[in-house]
């Protein structure tokens, strides 16, 4: 174990030391404000203050983590070796950045409740980041930054063993609507006829009538094939099914469709299933309260994991509202547009709200790379090289890469040409050295 000395025992101390001694480099931590327990301890210690103590391992603090509320932070990013830090350090700190604090930053998404631009759907873009704006967003640096302090404990404690953690992945399959013509209605039917009507798109009416009446599957029936990938593949797939009401903003199918909940529940047999969450969910409780139950009911279980739409986050209501609902895992933090590390990692972390200067239960799962990012690059090649990268940014931290593709993303449509073997390649580097 180790041991902190400080001078105070902050909640935001206790959520950065945590995320990365033991999320991290799995290590468990305590803390203590008695010199005498901190002399007597035997193991690994290091202390935390504005001054050192002795010839201890130290690092000193920046006032971020003592203070409480929002401040208008000053932020001025440096470059440190490979990758970038903020908070700069004085000469007899361990390390040139206080990695705790501006850990911390980035893990509350601190930047969030700042005065911000949002764009036409309400969210935070990345052109508003910090990362962004300092070209770290391809990087998962709190992941960086703790190994490069843990080199420092090896070379301070060489009999000490940290335990190594393995690079992983876990697949996220979005599914804002099961199927593009079956199960709508006869009402959305002849709407969606009437339009290709208008549009001259005989192309697409034609398909429509194959799949209606039984010729041809449904473009966005790929269930099959990806439940073909789940049983072949060692990594556990994330469903993600809307079951939200109609909406202008939500087109799936009716939840009350018996076929539609048999779908769902051949899908769970195989793959975790979660609920995306419809976008009038995101801002009215009792909205989401109700979609949960409904999951609830076809799952016959307690609901684990949610997905907001449109990957749109209001913080901190919408996480204190999975948080009042008892929905443990969150998967939304992240950016549609732009492939990186939005909380700055490629470790699960616990929401820490900031109003309340508490750490709460829900687990929030950054997704890193979304398959709409990869459309506006041309060429197959370029694709894969760009997957390949942020691939390799995970692995080089031994740390879980989390892509979203949807459903219809499997289609032969031809926009998603060449997005099956990318599918493949993410599954493959699970498995290689």
């Amino acid at each position: 174990m180790l041991l902190v000395y400080t001078h105070k025992i902050s909640p935001r101390l206790k959520y950065a030391f945590k995320h990365i001694f033991t999320r991290i480099l799995g290590v468990p931590v305590n803390f203590t404000t008695t010199i005498e327990d901190f002399i007597a301890h035997d193991s690994l210690k290091m202390s935390y203050a504005k001054q050192p103590l002795s010839n201890e391992i130290f690092v000193r603090s920046h006032d971020i983590l003592f203070e409480q509320g929002i401040s208008d932070v000053e932020i001025n990013v440096h470059d440190w070796e490979e990758t970038k830090c903020f908070f700069i350090n004085g000469e007899k700190s361990a390390i040139p950045f206080d990695i705790f604090s501006a850990s911390f930053y980035l893990l509350s998404r601190y930047e969030e409740y700042l005065p911000h631009v949002k764009d036409d759907y309400g969210r935070f873009t990345p052109q508003e980041s910090i990362a962004f704006n300092h070209g770290f967003l391809h990087q998962p640096v709190v992941d960086i930054w703790a190994y490069k302090f843990r080199k420092i404990f090896e070379h301070n404690y060489p009999d000490f063993q940290f335990p190594e953690r393995k690079y992983s992945i876990k697949p996220i399959i979005d599914v804002p609507s099961a199927y593009n013509f079956k199960l709508k209605g006869i009402m959305r039917t002849l709407g969606g006829t009437a339009k290709d009507i208008l549009s001259f798109n005989f192309k697409k009416l034609y398909y429509r009538y194959m799949v209606l009446f039984g010729f041809k599957r449904d473009t966005y029936d790929t269930f099959k094939y990806i439940i073909n990938k789940q049983k072949h593949s060692s990594s556990k797939f994330l469903f993600f099914f809307l079951i939200g009401d109609y909406s202008t903003y939500d087109k799936g199918v009716d939840a009350q469709k018996r076929k539609f909940v048999t779908l769902i529940k051949q899908v769970a047999d195989y793959c975790q299933v979660g609920l995306k969450a419809s976008y009038f969910a995101l801002e009215d409780i009792d909205i989401l309260k109700k979609e949960k139950s409904r999951m609830e009911s076809i799952l016959n279980s307690s609901l684990i994991a949610s997905r907001q739409s449109f990957s749109k986050l209001n913080l901190p209501e919408s996480y204190r509202n999975l948080v009042e609902l008892e929905i443990l895992e969150d998967y939304t933090m992240g950016y549609i547009n732009h492939p990186g590390f939005r909380a700055g990692t490629c470790t699960p972390f616990l929401f820490y709200d900031l109003d309340y200067e508490i750490q709460t239960p829900l687990k929030i799962t950054s997704y890193h790379l979304l398959d709409y990012s990869l459309l506006k690059i041309h060429s197959l090649l370029d694709k894969k090289k760009a997957l390949n990268e942020i691939i390799s940014q995970v692995k080089q931290v031994n740390g879980e890469f989390v892509p979203v593709f949807h459903n219809y993303t499997f289609s032969d449509v031809d926009r998603w040409k060449g997005f099956k073997e990318l599918f493949n390649m993410i599954l493959e580097s699970a498995h290689e050295d």
